[in-house]
């Protein structure tokens, strides 16, 4: 559960802000969409792999 603490005073568009800015980098969101469906452990390997790979071309240039 996230908690925003806010001053009586501050203005209810500033509280928002800091709420949809801590929600986003809890990550819930995107934790919840990977729940959604059922990945196997092979294929999750396989993907991080070619993120790697393609990462690493990126870094290197050779990425035409």
């Amino acid at each position: 559960m996230l908690i925003i603490d806010s001053k009586d005073c501050e203005n209810i568009d500033k509280a928002l802000k800091k709420y949809k800015k801590k929600f986003e980098k809890s990550r819930t969101l995107l934790q919840l969409r990977e729940r959604q469906a059922f990945t196997k452990p092979s294929v999750r390997r396989r993907t991080q792999v070619l993120k790697a790979v393609y990462k690493q071309q990126l870094a290197t240039g050779k990425f035409d």
